[in-house]
């Protein structure tokens, strides 16, 4: 384990993310264009949704795609009973605040499940193409979690239920593209994926670690902004519930008997906190939650966590628990 994650470390990927997280707490005016990053990430979308769906035209719909959806399903919709329930002993945020975070940690950081995809790559794994499929499933049921988790505190909030807040879920940009790939990827298999092959192939892991230079540049800011946020309880949540959450996802890619890396990819999706779909959605159904406090935790603690110690540390649990 400590030499995959010295490995992981010492990688392009990590490194790119650290020169970013250093330039902004070092102040430098170093900066990725919005449009610049905007674009990297409709690229990385496209490309590990359409790979899926080449994957999953290669092997076949079958039960074990349909057991995995119904799985990544109810983690997302749990795992975040789990989040709320652990920053209620371990903080004072108001309910709405730790609703809004706890809706973080059930969906998932697909940017986080990219570079677990390439980790993976690097130690010869496979896994299921149908992950991707998974990890898209795995978006929505944390946000209707969050929602009832307000309600039940008595506020009324049964209304928050609206067109937009649907339309914000079903919608959002990130999911909508990693579907329509993946059903691109679906109908044309590997004589598609052949034809754009140097497109999508050769360019994908210089892109990541330009993408996650601006995301070092994005959590290292988050990180100077947040003095009177970061109380000791909620630094220590951003850091315990991953380790939770990727308990959860092994023991349940156990049941379902996955590969090695399918294991490993389910741990990394229940291990990841949101900062794309999910801050889009609270912001239409927790106007009043404050997004600096589930942003910061979610981009400038959890994210990097997994990115540096986690994915190494989950990868060696599911090598370790299917003798893989």
């Amino acid at each position: 384990m400590f030499s995959l994650a010295a490995e992981n470390l010492l990688s392009p990927i990590v490194l790119s993310f650290v020169l970013g997280l250093g330039a902004a707490l070092a102040r430098s005016d170093l900066s990725v264009p919005e449009a610049a990053a905007k674009m990297m990430s409709i690229y990385l979308l496209f490309a590990i949704g359409f790979k899926g769906g080449v994957a999953v035209s290669d092997h076949g719909v079958d039960g074990a795609l349909a057991l995995s959806l119904i799985a990544g399903v109810v983690l997302s919709a749990l795992l975040p009973l789990l989040a709320f329930a652990l920053l209620k002993v371990m903080t004072n945020l108001s309910r709405i605040d730790a609703a809004a975070v706890a809706g973080h940690y059930g969906s998932i950081s697909i940017v986080t499940f990219v570079a677990a995809s390439t980790v993976l790559e690097s130690a010869g794994l496979k896994a299921e193409g149908y992950m991707v499929a998974v990890a898209a499933a795995m978006e929505a049921p944390a946000i209707l979690s969050a929602l009832w988790l307000v309600s039940r505190g008595g506020s009324g909030d049964a209304e928050r239920m609206s067109g937009d807040l649907w339309r914000e879920i079903l919608l959002n940009g990130s999911i909508v593209l990693l579907l329509g790939s993946f059903a691109i990827g679906w109908v044309t298999g590997a004589e598609g994926l052949a034809k754009i092959d140097s497109f999508i192939v050769a360019p994908f892991q210089g892109v990541l670690c330009l993408f996650l230079l601006d995301m070092g540049l994005i959590a290292g800011r988050g990180l100077r902004g947040a003095r009177g946020v970061l109380t000791g309880g909620v630094f220590a949540f951003g850091l315990i519930m991953p380790v939770l959450g990727a308990t959860a996802g092994l023991a349940t890619g156990l049941l379902l008997g996955l590969s090695t890396g399918g294991v490993a990819l389910l741990m990394v999706l229940s291990a990841s906190a949101s900062y794309i779909a999910v801050p889009a959605a609270m912001r239409v159904a927790l106007p009043e939650a404050n997004p600096s406090v589930y942003l910061t935790l979610s981009l400038a603690v959890t994210f990097p966590f997994n990115l540096t110690l986690g994915i190494p540390l989950y990868l060696a649990a599911a090598q370790w628990t299917t003798g893989g």
